[in-house]
């Protein structure tokens, strides 16, 4: 059905998406060398989730029960993400149907067929409801019944429909195949012990080959430490090739009035400020400083170096808690109340230069050098040489990142922040939110980078709760 789960407990990284896993089967031949051909049942929230889950399942049967379409239909005229990937499945749906009739089965072109099956109300639904769900569940139950040889599973986001399903002996599983589990999130940077006169010859060539000894991503960060004295270390990258280990940028002196406090702030002002680097990914609990870096290296570029044409400053409009309901006003006094925290960092950045005859933040947003914006907005518009903000990343889905990223023009660089483990939107959770997904997407580009911010650096109050509570 459409329920979209509360935030789950995160499953097992160790287990492989839908689409790895194989497993032997007694009905198409030798069990030892044939794949059990299996079935899954989707529900209506992996369609809403992932058009493009039709595909996802490899060569193995993929059922969608009618009523999963009923629910489908109610979505389509929504303006919504929602909407638009019901949109989206009824139109793969009709493109197949040319192929076959959808109740017979047609043949997908991973190998795999569609069917859409149908469950008869008079037999009755579990529960003696004859809800979606109940309906869905009973349809399920009839293609295990109907094919007991072949395993049935069905496949949904909703965790007390799956509960039901495994109260009536049904497989079900989760949707993972876009999970990007946080034990297994790509931090961005390591540590490599070497002796000191490696160390020395580093800084006095100004790069050192790695010569192999493990797998490095472009851009990735990596400390120098001193075999016997941690103490002493040298702050490295990997080069776009992934092969030498070059020096990063000196930023002691600070970058519009923000001096970096710890490495992880070192190197993300690096990749801030680095040219080549089109795409940054910055994740950190509350308080690492994300969104302010962020604002401080944007403002560099554009105000001072004038290198992009404005600095635009974007984040998706969803409350922590309940919400307020109607806001009045006109569309900028709409989204004040969400964009208030921009705000915030731009006066705190105003304060530190005032010095420096910098303009107040309320002059540069007057002017047009600072856009303040909701996400709502952005799809069908193209985004040329500007600096871009994406903050609280962690609540956007893998589609909507893909729309984001995909209207950045020519010149644009653009900047996501975000922290999995305070995530407000209910659709996603700490694995299948879109910020882990580019961030694991992009890590062999060499045009973008990730750092992981780790140390609290808002205030001692601050770092206590962010850890102990």
């Amino acid at each position: 059905m459409i329920n979209h789960p509360e935030p789950a407990a995160a499953p097992d990284p160790t287990e492989k998406p839908l689409r790895q896993r194989r497993s032997p089967c007694d009905e198409d031949g030798d069990p030892n060398t044939a794949r059990c051909v299996k079935n899954y049942v989707l529900d209506t929230n992996v369609l809403l989730h992932d058009p493009n889950s039709l595909v996802n399942f490899q060569d193995n049967h993929v059922l969608i029960p009618i009523e999963v379409l009923e629910e489908i239909d109610r979505f389509k005229r929504e303006s919504s993400e929602l909407g638009q990937n019901a949109r989206a499945v009824s139109r793969a749906l009709d493109a197949l149907r040319g192929k076959g009739r959808l109740k017979d089965g047609v043949k997908l072109e991973n190998g795999g067929t569609l069917r859409v099956i149908f469950h008869d109300t008079k037999e009755g639904a579990p529960f003696g409801s004859a809800t979606a769900d109940n309906r869905i569940l009973a349809a399920a139950l009839g293609i295990q019944k109907a094919g007991p040889k072949t395993r049935t599973i069905l496949i949904t986001k909703d965790i007390n429909l799956r509960l039901k399903a495994d109260a009536l002996g049904l497989a079900a599983e989760d949707y993972e195949t876009d999970r990007i589990f946080l034990t297994d999130l790509y931090t961005g940077m390591v540590e490599k012990t070497v002796a000191p006169e490696v160390i020395a010859k580093f800084r006095a060539n100004g790069e050192m080959e790695l010569n192999g000894g493990g797998t490095y991503s472009p851009n990735e960060f990596c400390t120098l430490i001193e075999e016997g004295n941690p103490k002493k270390a040298a702050l490295t990258k990997v080069d776009a090739t992934g092969r030498k280990l070059i020096p990063i940028g000196d930023f002691r002196e600070g970058v519009w009035g923000i001096k970096p406090r710890n490495r992880e702030q070192h190197y993300a002002l690096d990749a801030l400020l680095d040219d080549r680097v089109k795409l940054v990914t910055m994740m950190g609990k509350a308080g690492t400083g994300k969104t302010l870096l962020a604002m401080a290296a944007g403002l560099k570029r554009t105000v001072h170096d004038r290198e992009f044409r404005r600095l635009v400053v974007a984040r998706p409009t969803i409350s922590m808690g309940k919400e307020l309901g109607f806001l009045p006003g006109t569309l900028e006094e709409k989204l004040s109340p969400w964009m208030q925290p921009i705000h915030d960092a731009l006066e705190l950045l105003t304060d530190l230069n005032m010095g420096h005859e910098h303009r107040r933040s309320t002059d540069l947003m007057r002017s047009g050098a600072i856009v303040v914006e909701a996400l709502s907005y952005i799809r069908g518009r193209s985004i040329a040489n500007q600096f871009m903000i994406i903050d609280e990343a962690q609540n956007l889905t893998p589609l909507e990142v893909k729309t984001i990223i995909t209207r950045v023009g020519a010149g644009t660089k653009i900047v996501f922040t975000g922290d999995p483990y305070q995530i407000d939107n209910p659709y996603v959770d700490s694995s299948s939110n879109g910020f882990n997904y580019v961030v694991s997407k992009f890590r062999s580009q060499p045009i973008a980078a990730h750092i992981e911010l780790q140390k609290g650096e808002r205030s001692e109050l601050a770092e206590l709760a962010a850890n102990i509570l």
